[in-house]
């Protein structure tokens, strides 16, 4: 099994173009899949079956709905690949039903908090930094780009001159976001104190180097912290819902948000934004016909 678990990996950056960091998560839940087949006394791919492959989901009692779907998710991915490749007569992931996710909403930021947010990197941050953590922040709350499609960013993404941003998400899809006057700002302002280096990456450490996604995320995390925003599973995503959320809260028709967003099903953005009772009930008592 792990000979096509390696084929499929391969296949999914030679031909799919997924990032490393997608392939790795790949590699990761397949990797576990394979293990609980050998612990079960089956090596070959053909000895999988639709009950092995709901037993695996079974046993990841400790995991969330959406970490299970994910999973399954990928082993489908999987099967399906096996499937086009004529390795196998049947597709024994087909008719695995995916565990129920609990629709809970979107953590992101009022126009409060986001105007706290902002005060609090212009008040904490090193003056060393101040200039590099503001634009970071701003980029999230202002694109709702991803973490790895921030830490991609290069001195070339950016046209300041026709105020836009290319961006390269998921699957190297490319996509292209404007940039209103406040970013652009805040980014010429950064280009102005940003060190000297070879590094092509737009943000860079102390020591030259570009940053990772982990170091990011503990910077988005400490300035949360400290703003003193406390909500469920608050982090550097959480910015991304804010750009979103916002948009939908200035009646921006949702596939326009879709395409800002890099989702390439309308349904994903859907679930993304979340829609509360209240607003559901808003917009039925608008409909209101007069003879």
């Amino acid at each position: 099994m792990d000979n096509y678990i390696n084929k499929f990996l391969i296949y999914l950056d030679t031909e799919r173009k997924f990032s490393l960091r997608t392939i790795e998560a790949y590699r990761h839940d397949l990797g576990k899949f394979s293990s609980f087949m050998r612990s079960i006394q089956k090596t070959e791919i053909s000895e999988v079956t639709r009950a092995d492959i709901g037993s695996f989901i079974s046993s990841l009692t400790k995991s969330a709905g959406v970490t299970k779907a994910r999973k399954l998710s990928t082993i489908k991915s999987f099967f399906n690949y096996l499937a086009q490749a004529d390795v196998l007569e049947s597709n024994p992931a087909t008719h695995v039903i995916a565990p129920k996710i609990s629709q809970r909403e979107a953590s992101y930021l009022n126009s409060e908090e986001y105007q706290r947010l902002m005060q609090t990197v212009r008040d904490v941050a090193t003056p060393y930094f101040w200039q590099r953590d503001l634009a970071i922040v701003t980029i999230f709350l202002h694109t709702g780009i991803r973490l790895s499609e921030l830490v991609s960013l290069t001195l070339d993404s950016f046209d300041l001159s026709e105020r836009k941003i290319v961006i390269h998400g998921k699957g190297d899809k490319e996509r292209t976001i404007p940039l209103n006057d406040e970013v652009a700002l805040v980014i010429e302002k950064y280009l102005t104190k940003r060190p000297s280096v070879s590094n092509n990456s737009l943000f860079v450490s102390k020591l030259g180097t570009g940053l990772s996604g982990r170091s990011v995320y503990h910077l988005i995390k400490r300035y949360l912290e400290k703003a003193g925003i406390k909500k469920e599973k608050l982090g550097v995503h959480s910015l991304r819902h804010s750009f979103g959320a916002s948009l939908l809260n200035k009646k921006v028709n949702l596939v326009v948000i879709q395409e800002l967003l890099g989702h390439t099903k309308l349904e994903t953005t859907r679930r993304y934004l979340h829609v509360n009772q209240d607003e559901l009930r808003t917009a039925v008592d608008t409909l209101v016909f007069k003879k």
